[in-house]
């Protein structure tokens, strides 16, 4: 079976959709002999921020010279990019061996489990078949119920809660923040990055012994390099220059840099693994012409506030044209309320081939926006955006609509 086949036999665990409970990777697991319990682990949940927080951690675990497992979601262009081991991703070659053996057990076991719960438990087996000393694992959605809550975890990190996946975690702040809390163990370090009082009640229902970062470091401060497009932190009289860019990854940095000092890891390596960390279509800039063509996969409202607030401390609004695409099971018009008081001209495009994904026109008519314009076609997007007199190119809504970007505009420029 080729990769294209076989991952398509994978994506179709999707229709089996979305079930609270750990009855299913737990019996896959003890039946590949528990292969999570191998090596030491690192829980990552929040609702914006775990994919910059995992991979800072990754990054400067593997520069002390650390063997560093590393699994996320969704990923951007390839399944290969989910599951990865000091910083290479799984091969295709790699894909079909562990999702073969799994599919056996899961024939044996004679059980229906979901897609994530398939990848997840290809990711344990594989870690463990090659001996990480870490596993950096990032929560699907939730906590308390995701596939990845079977793991012993050393350090439990909950960036943040905002309202996301409302039908399924909780309609409010506080029932949201229970339900990642569930990632708690009895003998887990457990590391906050937010001080809302509704996140911490939920958190402190689980556990009062933990560590908020943004009490602990309240006298650090930081700044938005936007030369060089850096977030220069400054900790205890140590400078520290991240390579993530924007506002809000102070507080992901945080996270990252709290984790790291309670494993151990040196300052100096810190200073040196920092300046390495790359995570694609999170204010990702990338080489254009005369102007500056930022990717960000802001797909909620704090993702879209927080991506707004470091535009506005490097670029007026008249400077900014947007292109856009949102899925229908997003809050669209908050979302873009957000996105109009911060972007001069916005251009919807259609993500309409996604079962989630809307069309250019219908975006179009549901936003009050005066200065808009649409093109289904991804292309003629780019092209009308090119065309209007700005600094800035900025793409965001959907990591959906990115990975299109990416595949289907950026490979014919390069």
């Amino acid at each position: 079976m080729n990769i294209e086949k076989l991952l398509e036999e994978l994506y179709s665990y999707s229709l089996h959709g979305i079930k609270l409970g750990l009855k299913n990777i737990e019996d896959i697991c003890k039946a590949m002999d528990n292969p999570q319990k191998n090596y030491r682990t690192i829980h990552v949940a929040g609702t914006n921020g775990k994919g910059s927080t995992s991979t800072t951690i990754e990054t400067v675990l593997i520069e002390q010279g650390k063997r560093v497992g590393k699994y996320t979601s969704p990923h951007i262009l390839r399944f290969n990019e989910r599951i990865s081991v000091n910083g290479d991703e799984i091969t295709d070659e790699e894909i079909a061996h562990y999702y073969s053996y799994v599919k056996d057990i899961i024939k044996q076991l004679d059980i229906t489990p979901t897609f994530f719960e398939v990848t997840t438990a290809m990711m344990f087996k594989y870690f463990s078949d090659k001996k990480v000393e870490y596993a950096v694992i990032e929560v699907g959605m939730g906590g308390r119920y995701d596939a990845t809550n079977i793991i012993d975890s050393d350090i439990c990190v909950i960036t943040n809660v905002s309202l996301d996946h409302t039908d399924f975690l909780g309609k409010t702040i506080y029932e949201i923040a229970c339900e990642k809390a569930g990632i708690i163990k009895k003998n887990s370090k457990v590391i906050v990055g937010s001080s809302e009082p509704e996140f911490l009640k939920g958190v402190e229902e689980k556990t009062k012994n933990y560590v908020n970062v943004c009490e602990k470091y309240r006298q650090s401060t930081y700044f938005l390099d936007f030369k060089n497009y850096k977030t220069v932190i400054k900790i205890e009289g140590n400078t520290y220059e991240f390579s993530l860019f924007g506002d809000y990854q102070y507080k992901n940095f945080l996270c990252a840099f709290e984790t790291l000092k309670e494993l151990g890891v040196p300052l100096e390596i810190i200073k040196k693994g920092v300046e390495k960390v790359k995570w694609q279509c999170r204010f990702e800039i990338i080489p254009s012409d005369n102007r500056v063509l930022i990717l960000d996969g802001a797909h909620n409202e704090d993702g879209m506030r927080t991506l707004c607030d470091t535009l506005k401390l490097g670029f007026k609004k008249e400077e900014i044209v947007a292109i856009v695409s949102i899925l229908k099971d997003k809050d669209s018009k908050k979302i873009l309320e957000i996105l109009e008081s911060t972007v001069g001209k916005i251009i919807f495009t259609s993500l309409a081939e996604n079962k989630r994904g809307q069309s250019a026109l219908e975006l179009f008519n549901n936003s009050n926006r005066k200065d808009k314009e649409y093109k289904e076609d991804i292309n003629e997007a780019y092209n009308l955006a090119k065309d209007i007199d700005s600094k800035v190119i900025l793409l965001c809504g959907s990591f959906y609509l990115l990975s299109k970007f990416k595949e289907e505009v950026l490979v014919n420029e390069g």
